[in-house]
Protein backbone atom coordinates (compact mmCIF):
# COMPACT_ATOMS: atom_id res chain seq x y z
CA UNK A 1 0.00 0.00 0.00
CA UNK A 2 2.20 2.80 1.38
CA UNK A 3 5.39 3.49 -0.70
CA UNK A 4 8.38 6.03 0.43
CA UNK A 5 10.68 7.29 -1.51
CA UNK A 6 13.76 9.28 -0.89
CA UNK A 7 15.48 11.63 -3.01
CA UNK A 8 18.74 14.59 -2.59
CA UNK A 9 22.18 14.94 -3.41
CA UNK A 10 24.48 12.01 -2.42
CA UNK A 11 27.47 14.37 -1.79
CA UNK A 12 27.45 17.07 0.08
CA UNK A 13 30.45 19.34 1.47
CA UNK A 14 30.89 19.80 5.19
CA UNK A 15 29.66 22.73 6.78
CA UNK A 16 27.09 22.64 4.13
CA UNK A 17 23.20 21.70 4.98
CA UNK A 18 22.03 18.05 3.86
CA UNK A 19 18.68 18.37 2.26
CA UNK A 20 16.57 14.78 1.45
CA UNK A 21 12.64 14.85 0.39
CA UNK A 22 11.00 11.87 1.20
CA UNK A 23 7.98 11.02 -0.98
CA UNK A 24 4.83 9.28 0.20
CA UNK A 25 2.21 7.82 -2.52
CA UNK A 26 -0.48 5.06 -1.00
CA UNK A 27 -1.71 7.24 1.86
CA UNK A 28 -2.04 10.67 3.02
CA UNK A 29 0.82 12.27 5.53
CA UNK A 30 -2.08 13.74 7.39
CA UNK A 31 -3.77 10.33 8.24
CA UNK A 32 -4.38 10.04 11.84
CA UNK A 33 -2.05 8.85 13.96
CA UNK A 34 0.80 8.37 12.21
CA UNK A 35 4.41 9.91 12.05
CA UNK A 36 6.93 10.35 9.39
CA UNK A 37 10.65 9.66 10.51
CA UNK A 38 13.91 10.01 9.25
CA UNK A 39 16.44 7.41 10.45
CA UNK A 40 19.98 7.13 9.40
CA UNK A 41 22.94 4.59 9.35
CA UNK A 42 26.55 5.56 9.36
CA UNK A 43 28.36 2.85 7.91
CA UNK A 44 29.36 -0.42 9.90
CA UNK A 45 27.18 1.58 12.66
CA UNK A 46 23.70 0.67 14.01
CA UNK A 47 20.29 2.69 13.15
CA UNK A 48 20.12 6.01 14.86
CA UNK A 49 16.48 8.18 14.57
CA UNK A 50 17.02 11.43 13.58
CA UNK A 51 13.29 13.09 14.23
CA UNK A 52 9.86 13.02 13.09
CA UNK A 53 6.65 14.49 11.83
CA UNK A 54 3.38 14.06 13.32
CA UNK A 55 0.29 13.38 11.30
CA UNK A 56 -0.58 16.57 12.54
CA UNK A 57 2.15 18.72 11.69
CA UNK A 58 4.37 18.42 15.06
CA UNK A 59 8.06 17.93 14.98
CA UNK A 60 10.17 15.58 17.23
CA UNK A 61 14.08 15.61 17.24
CA UNK A 62 16.86 13.24 18.94
CA UNK A 63 18.30 15.50 21.36
CA UNK A 64 21.51 14.82 20.15
CA UNK A 65 20.62 16.31 16.60
CA UNK A 66 17.78 18.67 17.34
CA UNK A 67 20.16 22.00 17.09
CA UNK A 68 20.90 21.14 13.39
CA UNK A 69 18.16 19.26 12.66
CA UNK A 70 14.75 20.54 10.57
CA UNK A 71 11.91 18.52 9.51
CA UNK A 72 9.37 19.81 7.81
CA UNK A 73 6.13 19.19 5.12
CA UNK A 74 4.38 19.63 2.03
CA UNK A 75 0.55 18.37 2.17
CA UNK A 76 0.06 19.05 -1.17
CA UNK A 77 2.76 17.19 -2.58
CA UNK A 78 2.55 14.24 0.25
CA UNK A 79 6.06 14.95 1.57
CA UNK A 80 8.43 15.44 3.89
CA UNK A 81 12.02 16.90 4.15
CA UNK A 82 14.96 16.65 6.73
CA UNK A 83 17.64 19.49 6.24
CA UNK A 84 21.42 18.75 8.52
CA UNK A 85 23.24 21.90 9.06
CA UNK A 86 27.16 22.23 9.11
CA UNK A 87 27.50 18.40 8.35
CA UNK A 88 30.75 16.79 8.74
CA UNK A 89 31.81 13.20 7.50
CA UNK A 90 30.76 11.78 11.06
CA UNK A 91 27.19 12.47 9.24
CA UNK A 92 27.83 10.35 5.95
CA UNK A 93 25.44 7.56 6.55
CA UNK A 94 22.65 5.45 4.29
CA UNK A 95 19.22 8.22 5.38
CA UNK A 96 15.95 6.61 5.62
CA UNK A 97 12.59 7.74 5.62
CA UNK A 98 9.82 5.94 7.40
CA UNK A 99 6.33 5.73 8.33
CA UNK A 100 5.95 4.88 12.11
CA UNK A 101 3.88 5.44 15.45
CA UNK A 102 4.80 5.81 19.02
CA UNK A 103 3.45 3.56 21.78
CA UNK A 104 4.19 3.99 25.53
CA UNK A 105 7.93 1.98 24.95
CA UNK A 106 8.72 2.43 21.84
CA UNK A 107 8.45 3.42 18.40
CA UNK A 108 7.79 0.93 15.70
CA UNK A 109 8.02 1.17 11.32
CA UNK A 110 5.67 -0.54 8.96
CA UNK A 111 6.88 1.28 6.03
CA UNK A 112 10.50 1.87 4.70
CA UNK A 113 12.28 3.84 2.19
CA UNK A 114 14.72 1.67 -0.09
CA UNK A 115 17.45 4.24 1.44
CA UNK A 116 19.77 6.88 0.19
CA UNK A 117 23.37 6.82 0.25
CA UNK A 118 24.70 10.52 1.39
CA UNK A 119 28.68 11.34 1.68
CA UNK A 120 30.23 14.04 3.40
CA UNK A 121 33.44 14.71 1.64
CA UNK A 122 35.15 18.02 0.44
Amino acid sequence: QVRLQESGPGLVKPSQTLSLTCTVSGGSITTNYYYWSWIRQPPGKGLEWMGAIAYSGTTYYSPSLKTRTSISRDTSKNQFTLQLSSVSPEDTAVYYCARGWKTLVVNLYDYWGQGTQVTVSS
